[in-house]
């Protein structure tokens, strides 16, 4: 066995959900089943002061990002998750000057707020550095918009960054990772409280909002929260086939009220659509059309 090969090795007899050549990702959030990654190298294995960081080039889905066992990104699908997270709120606001995005260390929301050309400002809310130093050199075609002059970074607490910055934004994007460890705060009421303090009036916020296969049980109680504080709520979805179910939702909250919030009130214009992989004004309003179980549990449809 040679250097690299025994480097590996050390890695995967260090990491309890590699297993021989491949990475097997399980959950209490998923019980029941696992996925599995075929593994060509591992790239970093460490533990942050938050989480536990590990990247490795896998076999068909090219770089891989997992946080506390979890996959975050993979070079191959991240534009389906990336691209429908900024682009539905983005899109639905008529001009977002200011966006903060609280979570996404790995730089892939950045990189797509980047592509409107009304954005002054992008403030980066992260609680992990490591994150932001890993994704610099292993995934920087996500990273890249990191260092864009229009780009702040706050390594701290995002709730506690909201309560400090009241009406401040047209925008705010929560890329979360799944509540669990340092990220459990960012599905809770206050910190949704504090998401409408900081939007201005005719504000958006989009958040991650797990998927409709297997968290009802916390779809149902986020959304509820949610429209007992924001004039307008809706629940949209993107297929990407890494998460687990190979669907991932997003809450989409306006400060104001809107007739239909699942309709853009901007749609890219050519230039920017060729950058696109995911998106476009269809997907937009299709993204909002449930599947009959999940609108008969999250729209009171009978």
């Amino acid at each position: 066995m040679d250097s690299d090969s025994s480097n590996q090795q050390l890695h995967l007899n260090h990491h309890e959900q590699l297993n021989t050549n491949w990475f097997i990702e399980r959950s209490v959030l998923w019980p029941g089943q696992a996925q599995s990654l075929q593994i060509e190298q591992v790239l970093f294995s460490e533990k942050s002061d938050f989480q536990d960081i590990l990247v490795f080039k896998s076999k068909t889905y090219g770089t891989v990002l997992v946080l506390d066992g979890v996959i975050q990104v993979t070079e191959r699908d991240e534009f389906a998750y990336q691209e429908m997270i900024v682009h539905l709120p983005m899109f639905s606001h008529h001009c977002p000057e200011r966006v903060l995005v609280i979570g996404g260390g790995d730089g892939g929301v950045i990189r797509e707020v980047l592509k409107h050309d009304c954005v002054r400002e992008i403030v980066l809310c992260e609680i992990d550095s490591m994150v932001v130093d890993v994704c610099k050199t292993y995934l920087p075609q996500l990273a890249a918009g990191l260092e864009d002059p229009r780009v702040k970074i706050e390594y701290r607490d995002g709730a506690e960054y909201l309560r400090q910055h009241p009406q401040s934004f047209d925008v705010i994007i929560t890329d979360s990772s799944d509540p669990v460890g340092p990220a459990d705060v960012l599905f809770q009421r206050p910190f949704y409280e504090s998401l409408y303090t900081a939007l201005k009036p005719e504000g958006i916020c989009c958040c991650q909002a797990e998927s409709i296969w297997l968290h009802m049980d916390l779809i149902r109680p986020l959304l509820d929260t949610c429209r007992k504080i924001f004039a307008t709520v809706s629940y949209a979805y993107t297929m990407i086939p890494t998460y687990p179910g190979g669907q991932i939702g997003f809450a989409i909250c306006s400060k104001s009220a809107r007739e239909d919030i699942r309709k853009p009130l901007r749609k890219p214009d050519t230039t920017l659509l060729q950058t696109l992989k995911y998106y476009c004004p269809e997907i937009h309003q299709a993204a909002f059309v449930l599947p009959l179980f999940a609108k008969r549990e999250l729209e009171d449809y009978s």
